[in-house]
């Protein structure tokens, strides 16, 4: 899990091929099984809408062995914490706000900061931010991603997790 932009689906995609395991992105799934893209469920739905398809994407891949990429708000949904954490080992891939916006560009496909110049998506991703940290810092393992390569964080967190399994 973390912010849009940190990282989530590049990261999991090396970290699935690293475990041999089947990767998944919620917000890919979503669009699939919608047969339309995010910021079109967002304008024809709602934002409430949305996240009901999250969830219903979260529950559909519990327990199994997958890694799992969140969409950046779906920890913040009540209960969500702790049905992912009795799903499995979340991560918070971590990123400063200036990476966040280098690596986002113009946002047009993100619909909570699409329409915004750079100014004001500095602001609404920083507030963002604030409103998910608690949910994000309560993850079991967290990883920075600044000014780091996918492979090379993906290999850090396979080192993690193993360590996890040992002490648990």
């Amino acid at each position: 899990m973390g912010m849009m932009g940190a990282g989530k689906s590049t990261v999991g995609r090396a970290l699935a091929r690293l475990l041999g395991c089947p990767f998944v992105d919620t917000d890919a799934e979503i669009e699939r099984r919608a047969d339309r893209s995010i910021p079109e469920i967002f304008s024809e739905e709602g934002e409430a809408a949305f996240r009901r398809r999250e969830r219903a994407e979260v529950e559909r891949w519990a327990r199994r062995e997958a890694v799992v990429a969140l969409g950046g708000g779906a920890i913040a949904q009540d209960g969500m914490r702790e049905r992912l954490r009795e799903s499995g080992t979340v991560v918070y891939l971590r990123a400063r706000p200036a990476t966040l916006l280098a690596r986002l560009g113009d946002c047009r496909s993100r619909p909570l900061l699409a329409g915004l110049d750079a100014a004001a998506r500095g602001r609404r991703l920083e507030a963002l931010l604030e409103e998910r940290s608690e949910a994000y810092e309560s993850a079991q393992v967290v990883i920075d991603t600044d000014g780091r390569a996918a492979r090379e964080i993906a290999t850090g967190l396979m080192a993690r997790l193993a360590g996890l399994e040992q002490t648990g």
